[in-house]
């Protein structure tokens, strides 16, 4: 895999994890949804367990392209969670605002 391919792929891997949490109502994307729905801070909490996530899958491809991993400071973590919350605002947008629009324009419809 090249630079670019490696490179697009951690973006788009980067885009689909950090908008899961707010797009399904399982928890941890597995178990059922419990009976009064998904709180969200659990909802936040997956989104960190995907930011540490992708960030292992860039690593490893870090790790296979280049054969080592560059050590990185504190300002790298912050800039990339910044990047990662930025990702999540079409999912966090479509679950607390969008959606609730959505049903409003179908129930008129109906």
């Amino acid at each position: 895999m090249g630079d670019t391919a490696a490179f697009l792929f951690l973006l788009g891997t980067a885009l689909v994890a950090a908008n899961l949490p707010w797009l399904t109502d399982r928890v941890l994307f597995v178990l059922p949804p419990p009976a009064r729905g998904k709180r969200e801070w659990v909802r936040l909490l997956e989104w960190f367990l995907m930011y540490w996530v992708v960030g292992l899958v860039g690593f490893g491809l870090e790790y296979r392209i280049t054969g080592e991993i560059a050590s990185q400071d504190w300002e790298f973590y912050v800039v990339t969670i910044c990047l990662f919350l930025v990702f999540a605002l079409p999912g966090f947008i479509y679950h607390h605002d969008l959606r609730r629009h959505l049903r409003k324009r179908r129930r008129r419809a109906s």
